[in-house]
């Protein structure tokens, strides 16, 4: 009896010691940053964090925290967020002590494996880097340009083919899918030297899309806590998550991107001039290049799909912006200064295609989670308050790109103009500040130059051959938020264009 007494008063003072311990922790976490202000509970637990993700609204929730507490924010127990894009390209200047925090955990595509995006090493990082810079700058793809010219012409062909609205006959299609079509295609014909066939099919044969919308938001979940992140990727649980011997969703595109790079090591296979062959020419191994293929196609098509949709999403509802583009584009044809497809260098030579382009990018920045930085040893001050090492600090992509300072009271409305109206020093000012959308530093964005060239030719080569009208104008998209924009349901009319003669 007395042994049982013991064993109880014993368990009873280790919890109680487990507890104080647990308080002390909890009250010491607080305190190191006690003298950031932010949301209360914030301090204290992840969880008003998660609860944003899952609600899709974390970088909106983001921004009104900055707009109410200032500048560099408390919004977890150890984060910290910044709408400051000086402090950010501090963080990101090729030279920074600040590495990647552990959010980036969660970013392993391949659970066995970091990819250019999740790794942490910053020698690693900078080795991996530099054998992938020529490829995707297109000095040793020469075929960027048509590449991207010939899956337009796929996207034009199948609208042409069965989305055409002509008389009484009545053909919707959803703007938001077919988007997306192209850009994985776009993506996967630079990354492996073909397409995987959406356009030609008119379809998604893995379910990719579908599945992928349904983990990504998860995916920030894992990088808001990353300790359910590597719990997930451990050898026990990783049978959990996609991999290469799925038929259909991301495992299937993990099986898919092995096969198509297993063929390009063959002993007997060709270096051939596109991504995949300039990362072999640079030393990738047989796993690194099939990791960083599937990257290309998970970042690259996701992001860029969003941005064309927005920006067609936004000039159907600003008619007047809509027929200055149009304008734009049959007075460049008329003067001989477009071709057919338009030139990347033409198109850099339109003002309102720019100031367009920019302005979606800014409206709703394509890649929108925090992003957070740790904090190097020793510390650091940002605005005169001194950061403890190991802080996680990340950016309020919201706060940023709708800084009434920078791009005027009107910040959140969709208005290109603006571009054109701006002084030197304020388009400047503009123009430094958007080119955060693709990071900076040694966390610059390589897939940049891509992304802008589909930028700068799709709306040119579907604005001149097509009119686009909302089918539900009530109802224009269903709009979601999980790191990316989970874009769905833009349903358009899409009727031939006639020669717009006024314009000429």
């Amino acid at each position: 009896m007395e042994q049982g007494l013991s064993f109880r008063l014993t368990g009873t003072s280790l919890l109680g010691a487990l507890v104080v311990a647990y308080l002390a922790r909890v009250v010491y976490q607080w305190y190191r940053l006690s003298h950031i202000p932010g949301p209360f509970w914030a301090a204290f637990s992840k969880y008003w964090m998660v609860r944003e993700s899952l609600n899709g609204r974390q970088p909106i929730t983001i921004k009104k925290a900055t707009d109410q507490y200032g500048s560099l924010v408390r919004i977890g127990p150890n984060e910290l967020v910044t709408d400051d894009p000086e402090v950010l390209r501090k963080m990101m200047a090729v030279r920074s002590p600040y590495t990647r925090g552990p959010w980036y955990d969660a970013m392993r595509l391949d659970p066995t494996r970091d990819n250019l995006f999740s790794q942490r090493d910053e020698v690693a990082h900078t080795k991996l880097r530099a054998k992938m810079a020529a490829g995707y700058s297109g000095k040793e793809n020469e075929s960027m340009e048509t590449t991207i010219e010939e899956n337009i012409a796929n996207l034009v062909s199948l609208v042409e083919t069965k989305y055409l609205s002509e008389g009484q006959q009545y053909r919707p299609m959803d703007f938001a899918q077919k988007t997306q079509y192209f850009t994985l295609d776009v993506i996967s014909h630079l990354a492996f030297g073909k397409p995987f066939g959406y356009l030609e099919q008119d379809t998604d044969p893995y379910d990719y899309i579908k599945i992928t919308n349904s983990f990504i938001p998860v995916m920030l979940v894992l990088a808001d806590v990353p300790l359910l992140a590597n719990m997930l990727q451990s050898r026990l649980l990783r049978g959990l998550l996609p991999k290469s011997s799925d038929k259909l969703g991301f495992g299937a595109f993990i099986g898919v991107a092995k096969k198509m790079v297993a063929e390009r090591f063959a002993p007997d296979a060709k270096s051939q001039p596109d991504m995949l062959g300039s990362f072999i020419r640079h030393g990738l191994t047989q796993e690194e290049a099939a990791g960083e293929s599937l990257l290309q196609v998970v970042a690259g098509s996701d992001t860029s799909a969003s941005t064309i949709r927005l920006v067609i999403l936004y000039l159907l509802g600003n008619p007047p912006a809509y027929r200055l583009l149009q304008t734009e584009i049959d007075r460049g044809i008329a003067a001989g200064k477009i071709s057919s497809p338009i030139k990347d260098a033409e198109a850099r030579r339109m003002p309102y295609l720019q100031a367009v382009i920019k302005e979606g990018l800014r409206i709703k920045p394509p890649a929108s989670g925090a992003f957070f930085k740790t904090v190097p040893p020793g510390g650091d001050v940002i605005h005169g308050k001194f950061i403890p090492a190991g802080t996680h600090i990340g950016s309020s992509p919201f706060g940023i790109h709708h800084d009434k300072k920078v791009f005027g009271a009107d910040a959140e409305m969709f208005r290109p103009e603006r571009w054109l109206e701006a002084d030197e020093e304020g388009l400047a000012k503009m123009t430094s500040t958007v080119d955060m959308v693709f990071h900076y530093g040694k966390y610059q964005c390589l897939g940049k130059n891509v992304a802008l060239m589909e930028f700068n030719k799709i709306f040119v080569e579907l604005l001149r051959r097509f009119d686009f009208c909302q089918v539900r104008p009530d109802q224009p998209a269903h709009i979601s938020n999980a790191g990316i924009w989970i874009i769905e349901d833009i349903w358009v009319r899409v009727t031939r264009r006639q020669p717009a003669e006024a314009a000429l």
